[in-house]
């Protein structure tokens, strides 16, 4: 990915020198939810704040942070890839008459608290809409690379365009509405509309990459097959058979692998918020 000459986002928020810590009540309830999230990219804050109800106090201890050579380049790459978001949904908010309003990026080390709650770098990256921030663990990316087998560094730019595809997601209204249907919907009927929420964030990544690299001629080769691969090895069925070695569909909250390329490849392939109805699709 050509990156190195592109524009610094303004909106990185650096709290890596914070560390944080929390108790949980009720015999480590809070950390069986924690590993039944980690299962999952891109959380849902709903799942963080049942952890936050499950615990006690936050200790808060600020230290000083000297990140390595390495993590000071990914944090450059991460701003670059985040105003790259901004230039993008910027543009076509503003041919669809109207106004993005830019998400700030928190980076943290180990835990963060965010207007949803608690979360743990174990949960992965995530978008709040409560503040209407992206939080990322950047040794997140070598676990992507190690663990789920996704190298690259336009892997790691999905994985925030996914994010980012939350943010816009929250802006048209569309997240709000499928929150407020929790508390009336079967827990498996709401895992569906979950996993449409998800796979919408993925169509709109592959929009951000399309636009991208037509405007700024981003991509090189290999990278569209970073990030299909990436796609691929977070689906529910293969982190669910990894995990206990069955797949439960009706648990899906984000999509099979083959769900997750599809839709990238068709925000990709089209360029368009209008190709990204999953809600309207009759299969997905």
């Amino acid at each position: 990915m050509r990156w190195r000459t592109g524009r610094r986002s303004i909106n990185i928020e650096d709290r890596r020198g914070v560390r944080l810590s929390r108790k949980a009540k009720g015999g480590g309830i809070g950390v069986l939810l924690i590993a039944l999230v980690a299962m999952y990219f891109g959380i849902d804050p709903s799942f963080i704040l049942q952890q936050n109800a499950e615990t006690s106090r936050t200790s808060v201890e600020q230290t000083e942070y000297v990140p390595t050579a390495a993590e000071n380049e990914l944090a450059d790459f991460v701003s670059v890839v985040l105003a790259d978001t901004e230039d993008t949904w910027g543009t076509i908010f503003r041919e669809g008459g109207g106004q993005y309003e830019q998400p700030k990026l928190v980076l943290f080390t180990g835990a963060v608290e965010s207007a949803c709650g608690f979360a743990q770098a174990a949960m992965g990256p995530f978008y709040c809409p409560a503040d209407r921030q992206v939080y990322i663990d950047l040794s997140f990316y070598q676990d992507l690379k190690t663990k789920m087998g996704a190298p690259g560094d336009f892997a790691q730019a999905y994985v925030i365009a996914h994010e980012v595809g939350h943010h816009v997601q929250n802006l048209l209204g569309i997240s709000g509405k499928v929150h407020q249907l929790r508390n009336q919907l079967s827990q498996a009927e709401y895992n569906q509309l979950s996993v449409r929420l998800e796979l919408q964030a993925d169509c709109l990544a592959g929009v951000w990459a399309q636009h991208a690299d037509r405007a700024r001629q981003i991509l090189e080769k290999g990278d569209i097959a970073e990030a299909l691969n990436a796609a691929s090895m977070i689906g529910d069925d293969r982190l669910q058979k990894q995990a206990r070695g069955y797949v439960t569909p009706d648990s899906f909250t984000h999509g099979s692998s083959d769900q997750r390329v599809s839709w990238f490849r068709i925000g990709l392939q089209t360029g368009t918020l209008g190709a990204c109805d999953t809600f309207g699709a009759d299969t997905l």
